[in-house]
């Protein structure tokens, strides 16, 4: 398998708000980003979703570096999934977007670690600048 690094960021103008999600896939010398945007969410729900438009960006199964800001993100990759798994997601936000995250997750193998925001990470800023770009497009 492939070893991939996959940068990550969600930006939210208000919460809820406008919001904006952005990835960065690196694989040797390839580069590859995107962006998007919904018209009223929340930062974690598109700390969520550039996640998972990073995976599915994917076009075979891969073992993934995956660096976020989000501590939400990568603490529940790391140590709550499985168990919020077991209780159905019983109390937890975001259920739809963990359950496709989920669905990811079983086909790549994924680390998720987590950048400090803000703090000169080449990658991170750009996904930060892409996401608040991306929310900004929407902001009424």
């Amino acid at each position: 398998m492939k070893t991939i690094c996959l940068f990550s960021d969600g930006s939210c103008l208000g919460n809820p708000g406008p919001g904006g999600w952005a990835y960065i896939l690196e694989y040797g010398n390839f580069k590859k980003s995107a962006s998007g945007s919904q018209k009223l969410t929340t930062n974690n729900q598109m700390e969520i979703k550039a996640v998972i438009e990073g995976l599915k960006a994917l076009k075979e199964p891969c073992i993934v570096n995956l660096y976020t800001d989000s501590s939400y993100v990568a603490n529940a990759i790391n140590l709550w999934l499985e168990n919020w798994i077991k209780k159905g997601f019983k109390n937890v936000k975001n259920v739809e977007l963990w359950k496709e995250l989920c669905t990811l997750l079983s086909v790549h193998k994924v680390s998720a670690n987590w950048v400090k925001a803000h703090n000169g990470h080449p990658q991170n800023e750009e996904c930060d600048t892409l996401a608040r770009n991306e929310a900004m497009k929407v902001k009424e």
